[in-house]
């Protein structure tokens, strides 16, 4: 019975969330996709909210860039590492909160806004629809919003091939092959066209949809692995020139859909 809240803060108290993007390739390869994807949108000057902003690897890296940041983050680990990460930041302002409820700033409020975690926590329909809204309202009319997901068949991929198969397949499937979404899993996935369609009712314009990692996650278990740091720039190159590929979006991991709010 324990809350959505409860279920994330737990995970998250005994995660090293700071070292995530850093400590593996595929991490590493995510932050910076996502980051060229960010400056594409988001000049110096911009106003940027980031809401489920973990323990602030994107928040702080755009504030010491010099843009203007407020950061939300539901869980108090994660948001005591990142005021910790951020002191002696003028330009970094974080707060406690839930990405169902941004109540606290104003409409219009936001030149980019960045969904980095929230949706991979949110079960409920009525949950996600108000996440949505919520992002899009605090958003400046022409401002650029940006929503990572998972793709549920990455997670299988990455997760079930280890004698587990069939109980991940019933997880996170019905026997209909219908994606499920409950907050047991801790993490939901999504079929791509599902999660576009999220946003048709929506007052945005679709700009694209991303893969920001690839399919290095379940690659990089094999204990063959390996990946110099000039095939890592090699490699970083290429995947960008082919991140956007409808065919190679399943088999990410993370993914953005960008879309900018209707004037």
């Amino acid at each position: 019975m324990s809350t959505r809240k409860e279920i994330v803060s737990s995970f998250y108290g005994q995660y090293d969330e700071d070292g995530r993007t850093a400590r593996s390739r595929h991490g590493q390869l995510e932050f910076c996709t996502t980051m060229t994807y960010i400056h594409r949108y988001a000049a110096r000057q911009s106003k940027i909210l980031e809401v489920g902003a973990g323990t602030g690897r994107y928040s702080i890296a755009l504030a010491r860039e010099g843009m203007d940041v407020t950061a939300v983050e539901l869980v108090e680990n994660n948001l005591a590492v990142l005021r910790e990460n951020s002191k002696g930041l003028e330009n970094i302002r974080s707060y406690q909160g839930d990405a169902t409820d941004l109540s606290r700033f104003p409409d219009n409020s936001f030149d980019v806004t960045l969904f980095f975690g929230p949706m991979y926590h949110l079960y409920e329909e009525g949950e996600v629809n108000r996440a949505i809204d919520e992002a899009i309202r605090v958003t400046k009319p022409g401002g650029v919003i940006m929503f990572s997901f998972i793709s549920v068949f990455a997670i299988m991929y990455a997760n079930y091939f280890y004698g587990n198969w069939a109980a991940g397949q019933e997880e996170n499937f019905t026997n209909d092959y219908e994606v499920k979404h409950f907050k047991e899993q801790l993490f939901t996935g999504y079929d791509v066209t599902e999660f576009e369609e999220l946003f048709h009712k929506k007052p945005v314009e679709w700009i694209t949809t991303a893969g920001v990692d690839g399919l290095l996650q379940p690659i990089e278990k094999r204990s063959d692995f390996f990946l110099s740091d000039e095939d890592f720039k090699a490699l970083a190159e290429w995947y960008l020139a082919f991140s956007e590929k409808r065919e190679l979006l399943g088999n990410t991991n993370h993914l953005l859909y960008i879309c900018r709010k209707q004037k």
